[in-house]
């Protein structure tokens, strides 16, 4: 896991449990998304690895009405260059 539900609802901003279930659905979407996206399994020692999933799940859980698992078209240029540089400037990271 690259990043943890304690951390994401930090950076959300997130108190209470009550959506606990959303946002770890959200955290393990986001690492598929990028596991999709690149090809390659990042591990947890990734800086931007770990910043791309939290700005992906902050998307979608503050538009999760709009966008239906869609990225936000405010946030696209940011994923868009992060998914490069993860996919070109990094070798893949295995965690076994």
């Amino acid at each position: 896991m690259l990043i943890t539900l304690k951390e994401t609802k930090e950076y959300l901003r997130v108190d209470g449990d009550e959506d606990d279930s959303l946002i770890e659905s959200l955290i393990n979407a986001s690492e598929e998304y990028l596991k999709n996206a690149t090809g390659k399994t990042f591990n947890s020692t990734n800086p931007l690895a770990r910043l791309f999933c939290l700005v992906l799940v902050v998307d979608w859980y503050e538009n999760r009405g709009l966008t239906a698992g869609k990225v936000g078209d405010k946030i696209r240029p940011v994923i868009d260059s992060m998914l490069a540089q993860l996919n070109y400037c990094y070798p893949e990271e295995r965690v076994e």
